[in-house]
């Protein structure tokens, strides 16, 4: 298997839309150079409060897998940073996971690599009187996006479309079908993989 790192400008060409606040921005701007650094992405940083304060954040290669031993590796690394920044003052917990199957959607690849599939956002503020919808991905236009909901009364428009700039936060829904589909496309990530490392280590003639 290939574990060389991606260059650089490939993990930075596509830049978050949904971004931290306050201080979980902070911390994002003091790991994302060192995760990027190692040839994965940062999804997400965020404290909460779980009998305890944890920082969880959420890391992937560009390619959209991520491993145990992988999110160790970004533990290593971002811990030692993080003591010297000290963007907490409070004592913490350290959590470094994958996106999960219903993973944030904070790219706009991740928009067009999951389209079909169902997602919850909200927007920053009012479009056509909400701030928050559920429907199916169809695609990304321009700087809108395209949505549509199974569930709209009789006369309107399943259609509807979010300004990009706008969404505060989104996610995709779990269904079966989105199961499936992730786990068919980690099966092909692996095999891809498997059939790299076989190639790079078939000695020269």
């Amino acid at each position: 298997m290939n574990d060389a790192a991606p260059a650089r400008d490939d993990i930075s060409a596509s830049a978050r839309l949904v971004q931290e606040s306050g201080q979980d921005a902070r911390v994002a701007q003091i790991i994302a150079p060192v995760i990027e650094d190692m040839g994965f992405r940062l999804v997400r940083a965020r404290l909460y409060d779980n009998s305890g304060l944890t920082l969880q954040i959420m890391v992937e290669k560009p390619d959209g897998t991520m491993n145990v031993n992988e999110c160790e590796a970004v533990s290593k690394a971002v811990s030692p940073v993080l003591d010297v920044e000290d963007p907490i003052p409070q004592a913490y917990s350290l959590e470094v996971s994958s996106p999960g199957i219903d993973r944030p959607l904070v790219r706009v690849s991740d928009f067009d690599t999951w389209a079909g599939h169902v997602a919850k956002l909200e927007t920053a503020s009012m479009v056509n009187g909400r701030k928050r919808f559920k429907g199916q991905i169809v695609k990304v236009d321009g700087d809108t996006l395209l949505m549509r909901r199974e569930d709209a009364p009789a006369g309107e428009d399943k259609d509807f479309t979010i300004p990009l700039d706008g969404i505060a936060s989104a996610r995709l829904v779990l269904t079966d079908e989105l199961i499936r589909e992730a786990l068919k496309r980690d099966k092909a990530l692996r095999e891809a993989n498997e059939n790299l490392g076989d190639v790079e280590d078939t000695p020269d003639n």
